[in-house]
């Protein structure tokens, strides 16, 4: 089969792969539609992010939805034709924090697509994989494929309003507005948020911010003094979502948040400096969001209920083939929100 395999930053090919072969509890998946999530884009445009570094050739991709073409010998469940959102989360269960229901925090965790590790776990971006039946989510017959691979930066999103806490009645600010941010916006709202208010640099996505939800969008490239208005009496929100990773972003918004007020950080980009006495003086609890686990199941059945909408966020989908053209677009924030790769 075919496969898009990363060599080197730039460095993208589609190259002929081995169908790994189908153990007893595992089913093989026709792969039709994969998401660009930014860890692909900072592998094609980088060649990794932080430490982690491509040291040999990896498969790339992680959001993918598809159809089953063969169950194993001891699959119950399942069955071929069926379609599904896969997992790429695979941690061991046995390590202390899988133990203990962290299984994001997996000390031996296998995530598709990711140089996090040597080898490196080989990813999704291909026309077949074969996968563990624990990590397949049946998708509804009005779910289409390209939703099904939105499921996992839905879990990401879901993660980080799990992690904040009771949402219902509170003022939310959510900073850097790409695919999480937006899915943040989704979710919050899920979650009785009373108000949403998204800022971002640009102007593509706050748009997109708007279709899912948000109250209010600002440009703060154009009014950068804007969150002015929100810090009368100590602040104006109950919780920041930081989704843009950048210190900046972070810290502007810290007058604008109420004494007690949580600071949801989401967005992963370089070290930051904090400032401490603001953190004490207002008593903010500062928290982080890092993948998820059980809210991937969660994902799927919101999709398939119809509670949320993610179509709004879909801009593109290109021919795997096609894969340095879908990567160029979905790094221009000014013509994408989310790109899709289809595999037909």
């Amino acid at each position: 089969m075919e496969a898009l395999v990363i060599h080197a930053a730039g460095d993208l090919r589609v190259e002929r792969i081995e169908t790994p072969p189908l153990e007893p509890n595992q089913l093989q998946v026709r792969v039709r539609a994969g998401g660009i999530c930014g860890s692909d884009l900072h592998y094609f445009q980088h060649g990794g992010f932080g430490t982690v570094r491509i040291k040999e050739p990896m498969v790339l991709g992680h959001e993918v939805a598809g159809s089953i073409e063969e169950v194993g010998s001891a699959v119950q469940g399942f069955a071929v034709g069926e379609r599904i959102a896969i997992s790429p989360s695979r941690p061991c269960g046995l390590c202390r924090y899988c133990q203990q229901g962290l299984h994001n925090h997996c000390l031996d965790m296998r995530y598709y697509g990711s140089a996090m590790r040597m080898p490196h776990v080989q990813g999704a971006f291909r026309q077949r994989i074969v996968c563990d039946t624990h990590q397949a989510h049946k998708l509804a017959d009005h779910v289409s494929d390209g939703e099904g691979s939105m499921a996992e930066p839905l879990s990401v999103a879901l993660h980080a309003v799990n992690r904040a806490g009771p949402l219902l009645g509170k003022r939310v600010l959510v900073t850097g507005c790409g695919p999480i941010g937006a899915l943040i916006v989704i979710a919050a709202r899920r979650a009785g948020a009373l108000q949403i208010v998204v800022t971002d640099m640009a102007a593509a996505p706050l748009r997109s911010a708007l279709k899912v939800g948000a109250d209010q969008v600002i440009n703060v490239a154009e009014t950068p003094d804007a969150l002015a208005a929100f810090t009368a009496d100590k602040g104006h929100f109950d919780v920041l979502f930081e989704a843009s990773g950048n210190q900046r972003a972070l810290v502007s918004a810290f007058d604008a948040l109420r004494p007690r007020g949580i600071v949801m950080q989401v967005g992963l980009g370089g070290e930051m400096t904090l400032p401490i006495n603001t953190i004490v003086a207002k008593e903010f609890d500062v928290r982080g969001a890092f993948r998820f686990h059980a809210e991937f199941a969660v994902a799927v059945e919101l999709l398939n209920k119809k509670l949320v909408d993610v179509k709004p966020l879909i801009s593109a989908t290109l021919p795997y083939r096609d894969a340095g053209k879908a990567f160029a677009l979905a790094a221009d924030r000014s013509q994408a929100m989310k790109v899709l790769l289809s595999f037909e």
